[in-house]
Parts: C-alpha cells; structure tokens; sequence
C-alpha cells in the first residue's frame, strides 16, 4: 500500500510540475498578449480618430477600458469587444493542430490562452439593448512559447491559421486590428423578413426593449433555415 501510494504522490508531484506550470506559463504569456492588443488597440483608435474629426466628428472612434479581461473599440455604428478567458485551453485530439511537427515535437505547445473578438451593435450598448446579438470574429491563441495563430473570417483566419514561428509583435497587431475593423465596418445590417418582426407585444413598445421580435443583430430575423452564411455575414 506505501509503494502505491508513493507512486501516486510522485505522479501528483509530476503534473503540478509539468503540466500545471506549463499553464501557469501560457496564461501568463496570455495576459502579455492581451496587454499587447489593448495597448495597440488604443494607440490605433486615437490615431484613426484625430485623422476622422477633420472631416466629420459624428463618425465615432472610442476606445473602453472594461475590466482586466475585457475592453471595447466603438468603430462608428459597430462595437468590437475584446475578452480575454481566464482558462486554458487544449485541443481535441481530431483538431488539425495535433497533426503538425511543432505539436508532435512536444504535445505541450498546443495548450492556449483565448483572446475572443465579438462584434456588436454600438446601439446595442447604448440604448441597453440586452438581448440584441453579437458574433465572434475572431479567436487568437498564445502559447507557452507566445507563439499564436488565429481563428478568424476573412484574410486573418489565412494568413494565421498555424502557429506563428516568431512571438506576436505590435506590427502583427495592427494589421490584425485594422482588417478586423475592416470586417466588421463592411458587414451591413441587414433588413430582417417582415414575418419576422411582424408581432410586437405592448410591453416591448413601452419599454423599448429588444427582448423578442426586437431583437437586433448583423443577422436580424433571419433562423437556421436561412441560406445566409457566416462567412457572408460576420
């Protein structure tokens, strides 16, 4: 019984020390990273912004602090929200990523931190709109070594769609920042099927809710059965 247990503890004490510190390692890397992107974020909004407000200052570029994990880029009728997940992450085993040499060299560097980008309604926020909807446009990856690559529509998820052989870099950053602002600003409202919105309850016009029928997002009205895409709508 001794020697069982015995081995028991040195397996426990093997995985704090491997494995749990990787983590440790990956979710720092992850705080770095999101820092990075806030701080770039930012810098890219007041930028863009003195060059907007010598032609027209009702077109809005804000940047929000949230809290630690989250922060909002207002980029005129749309609202980027950048969430940090505080977890970290490995992938199924049938994900393509495990089939690369950088995994097969040390199945450690596919464990990752999440930063998630969510575009919004700006009015959705503004008017408290609470059950309007937001899509994701895209999710980066850091790993212990700060290698990433991301998940993404459009011309970020092609270029970045393997791990990075160089860390992120603030260059990286911006281009990934002003083709998601890109994104966002060319994806339209759509005007949703008069069916869809026919109904509207006494409460909901009084309150000026969006709780039902109301609802508003990029893909308003439209269900499941609908042909639209998410690669034509997000």
């Amino acid at each position: 019984m001794a020697k069982k247990e015995n081995n028991q503890r040195e397996i426990i004490v093997n995985l704090l020390k491997d494995k749990s510190a990787m983590k440790q390692d990956v979710y720092k890397n992850t705080i770095q990273t999101f820092g990075m992107v806030r701080d770039t974020c930012k810098e890219v909004s007041q930028d863009l912004k003195s060059e907007i407000d010598k032609t027209d200052k009702r077109v809005l570029l804000n940047f929000l602090d949230i809290n630690a994990h989250a922060f909002q880029l207002k980029v005129a009728g749309d609202m980027l929200e950048f969430y940090m997940h505080t977890n970290v992450f490995e992938f199924e085993k049938s994900h393509p990523m495990h089939k690369t040499g950088y995994i097969k060299k040390d199945p450690f560097n596919s464990y990752c931190g999440i930063i998630n980008i969510y575009n919004f309604l700006a009015d959705s926020f503004q008017f408290n709109r609470v059950n309007d909807v937001g899509y994701l446009v895209a999710r980066i990856f850091v790993n212990r070594e700060m290698r990433f690559f991301i998940e993404a529509k459009g011309p970020m998820g092609i270029k970045y769609n393997s791990f990075s052989t160089e860390p992120l870099t603030k260059e990286n950053l911006k281009e990934m920042i002003y083709n998601f602002m890109i994104y966002v600003i060319s994806f339209d409202l759509f005007t949703p099927p008069f069916d869809a919105v026919r109904e509207v309850t006494v409460n909901e016009m009084q309150e000026k809710t969006s709780s039902v029928s109301l609802r508003t997002g990029k893909r308003l009205g439209y269900g499941a059965t609908d042909s639209y895409e998410d690669e034509v709508n997000l």
